[in-house]
């Protein structure tokens, strides 16, 4: 950026190394002159400082440092739980007006988190959510005429944790109308 004298400050980027640099356009005298782009030594030690060290900036003064922290170090869970609801469940955009529309639209979202998060905790985390859910997307079933189902999904460890987890088995080679009634019952009472 300096030898090609072409300085361009992203300002959305606190990372951008253009806040390094700085120019000059006049003499000492206070004359005009050429544009001289130079690296600010004194930036660079000030933010040399911090090299390995993450800055909290808080208005609880009055609390525990270490409860601070403590929340602190927990914000990657908040916001991979926003990443979640952005992506997985599609919670955003969202086309509707209505406030009591966007307001249901979002109640689905945070609930299907929550269910999301006790399934994982059941799951004892050891599945991403992407597993979860596409392995849930892909545990389909044919209707035979209208005397039951077969399921067309294959068999793994994750759906055997699903079985386990959920208190009840989907993966028979044939499942009677009156045993999916009792499926759904059991679903239901949990």
């Amino acid at each position: 950026m300096i030898n090609k004298g072409k300085l361009k400050k992203n300002r959305k980027n606190p990372n951008d190394p253009a806040r390094f640099i700085w120019k000059d356009a006049c003499t000492e005298d206070g004359e005009v002159a050429d544009i001289h782009y130079y690296l600010d030594e004194t930036k660079v030690a000030e933010e040399a400082g911090y090299d390995g060290l993450y800055a909290v900036c808080t208005d609880l003064i009055d609390d525990d440092v270490k409860d601070i922290l403590k929340v602190s170090e927990g914000r990657w869970q908040i916001e991979e739980c926003f990443r979640i609801m952005k992506t997985d469940f599609a919670a955003r955009p969202v086309y509707i007006r209505r406030d009591d529309r966007i307001e249901a639209h979002f109640l689905i979202c945070f609930l299907s988190l929550l269910v999301y998060r006790l399934l994982e905790k059941q799951l004892e985390n050891k599945y991403t959510c992407e597993e979860i859910l596409d392995k849930l997307k892909s545990m389909k079933f044919a209707d035979i005429k209208g005397q039951g189902y077969m399921p067309t999904y294959i068999r793994d460890k994750l759906t055997d944790a699903l079985h386990k987890v959920c208190g009840f088995r989907t993966d028979y080679e044939f499942i009677t109308k009156a045993d999916m009634r009792t499926i759904e019952k059991q679903s239901k009472q949990r």
